[in-house]
């Protein structure tokens, strides 16, 4: 990727120097990410619930429409349950566990992500009440979103939505096709019953989906702003049909996939992102697998196609197609600003994935700039997993809980209002708003897992309330990362493809770090290049420099003369006699303790000096 100039802006926090630099405990990460969904759950809590502070909610969802609807999640920070993430959320946590459940089971995860799936499919049974029937919502996000309220006391309306023969809903039907395929699997040995059930569930969804064609959110019409349908079905017929093909080789599906491949997309889109509403990417790994299976049948020349659009999408992630996905300065996959983290961990799952599937098949990956390796798909997704847990420029986990420095003001009804446990007093529809929303503090509850929308295409990241762009969660943006989490967990033991110990997410170069004293032995700087890149010919240069505390006392009053400086620098204040402070938010260093400020320029390291400072 070719950055300009103009697009260089780094921002950086003071961080202990452990998460800056070193690896990550994959294993914890996991069973935070997991225990995320116990947070967004609906409806009666069991006695395993290990989130303590949520409670009770939405008991009597569905009861106006004759229905029970009780259960299911909640999608992200408010307390709408929207269908269509929903089901995808199944279906990728139902896919983690497929790819790697040995894994997890290694890790004691295993059952826990279990838990997960039939929490969720549990609901999607009681959603499909008839054959020809589908609730695709309760709540709607208009009188959800005026106010801020716990799930567990709130006013809002819960009416709910579905769609049927007159008011037909494919991608929605489709999904939760998938998703009763997926998680049938996932159960077929546990509880043989239950996943009969969902397999017969998703038969019908899938017959529903096909037979009466159209767009959810046309019959579902209140889903429009905040789950709109751009792809349309087409992608979820072809999602629901591989998924129901993987789930019981019956010969229809794989014939629906090879005869349906063209005039519905699947041979012909090639893709820059996968998510809850864009499926190709996902029907195209698929098809990829079952093809180097070996059950591609007489279909074996279309699954042909259905490859070279999975390869495509992996090669424009990689930035080795001639279509590329954008990165930010950070090596981060960059889609959008509203929670662009959802494509970034969908991205991860897939090359992972395909990694692994490759390594089986004992072949590589081939883009428009040459081979790469399965082990290249491996790091480059490896690197994308290290970037939300901290290794970015801003040394910011995006896993709340995760790290010593994560989001402490997430976007999220239920963590940002006191527990209805610690203090049960009614909190209002607006009233939510002027005590706890606009509160300038940590959550009162730690959202243990979640992934937030994350950064902006320059790295940076504002941790508010009301930015919901970056600090909401969602459930989606989970559930791929929990298969990615446990494959990097396993390490060497996986699929017997060698994990590369460190991904640099750029390319290293060879220069010294330097090291500056002029103040002797209380303050020790250290300088180190970390990236660089050639744009417009020119190549850039990103450094870190480490101050610290060698003192046994707090440094105050703390002055940095830099010279030889020739672009941007964050992390420190500059004085109006033009020497540099410590950042405004922070107005001392401590004993032993350690700040970090960057700068890039298209030159060797500037001059650092300590210039002045006094021992508290």
């Amino acid at each position: 990727m070719t950055i300009g100039a103009n697009a260089l802006f780094l921002l950086m926090a003071i961080v202990p120097l452990a998460l800056a630099a070193g690896g990550h405990d994959y294993g914890q990460a996991l069973s935070k990410s997991i225990l995320f969904f116990e947070a967004q759950r609906s409806g009666y809590l069991p006695g395993n619930q290990r989130v303590r502070w949520r409670g009770n909610s939405g008991l009597l969802d569905g009861k106006s429409s004759g229905v029970d609807l009780v259960g299911g999640y909640y999608d992200a920070g408010d307390n709408v349950k929207f269908g269509l993430p929903m089901a995808f959320t199944v279906t990728m946590i139902s896919w983690s566990i497929l790819e790697y459940g040995s894994q997890m089971a290694s890790s004691g995860e295993l059952g826990h992500a279990m838990d997960a799936v039939k929490w969720g499919t549990d609901y999607l049974i009681k959603a499909h009440p008839e054959p020809h029937v589908l609730y695709g919502e309760v709540g709607d996000g208009n009188t959800d979103h005026y106010c801020w309220q716990r799930p567990e006391e709130m006013t809002t309306s819960r009416n709910a939505y579905r769609i049927d023969e007159n008011n037909p809903g494919s991608d929605l039907a489709g999904e939760t096709a998938a998703a009763m395929a997926a998680a049938s699997i996932v159960f077929r040995r546990a509880n043989p019953a239950y996943s009969r059930e969902l397999l017969n569930h998703a038969h019908q969804l899938f017959e529903f989906a096909d037979k009466y064609r159209g767009k959810y959110d046309s019959s579902i019409s209140v889903a429009q702003k905040y789950y709109r349908s751009v792809s349309g079905y087409a992608d979820e017929l072809l999602w629901g049909a591989a998924w129901l093909y993987k789930a019981t080789n019956e010969p229809y599906y794989l014939n629906y996939l090879g005869e349906n491949g063209d005039n519905l997309g699947g041979t012909g889109w090639a893709m820059t992102e996968f998510g809850w509403d864009v499926k190709y990417a996902g029907v195209q790994t698929l098809a990829a697998m079952f093809l180097m299976e070996g059950k591609g049948g007489d279909h074996s020349p279309v699954l042909g196609k259905y490859q070279e659009k999975a390869e495509m999408f992996m090669c424009s992630c990689m930035g080795k197609a001639n279509h590329n996905v954008q990165k930010t300065p950070g090596g981060l996959i960059f889609r959008q600003r509203w929670n662009n983290l959802q494509f970034v961990t969908s991205a991860s799952f897939l090359l992972t994935v395909y990694s692994d599937h490759l390594t089986a098949a004992r072949k590589n990956l081939h883009c428009a700039s040459g081979s790469v390796a399965p082990s290249e798909l491996l790091a480059f997704a490896k690197s994308q997993v290290d970037y939300i847990l901290g290794n970015n420029p801003r040394a910011t986990s995006y896993m709340v809980g995760y790290g010593n420095h994560y989001p402490q003001q997430v976007h999220h009804r239920g963590s940002s209002i006191v527990s209805i446990k610690v203090d049960p007093s009614f909190v209002s529809c607006r009233g939510g708003y002027a005590t706890w929303f606009s509160r300038k503090a940590s959550d009162p509850n730690l959202l243990t897992g979640a992934i937030v929308g994350g950064p902006d295409a320059y790295d940076n990241f504002a941790d508010q309330r009301d930015n919901y762009e970056q600090t909401e969660p969602a459930t989606y943006n989970n559930a791929p990362l929990l298969g990615v989490l446990a494959r990097l967990n396993a390490g060497h033991s996986a699929h017997n493809q060698l994990l590369p110990v460190e991904v640099p997410l750029h390319k290293p170069i060879a220069v010294q770090p330097k090291h500056a004293s002029p103040y002797a032995a209380p303050i020790e700087i250290d300088q180190k290049a970390t990236a660089s890149w050639v744009s417009n010919g020119k190549t850039y240069y990103r450094y870190s420099a480490i101050v610290s505390n060698k003192s046994r006392r707090t440094i105050r009053n703390f002055n940095l003369n830099i010279s030889k400086l020739y672009g941007p620098l964050w992390g420190l204040t500059k004085t109006t006699s033009g020497s540099y402070g410590l950042p405004e938010w922070v107005s001392s260093l401590p004993a032993d303790k350690s700040l970090e400020f960057v700068y890039i320029h298209s030159a060797p390291f500037a001059d650092v000096s300590v210039s002045g400072y006094t021992l508290a």
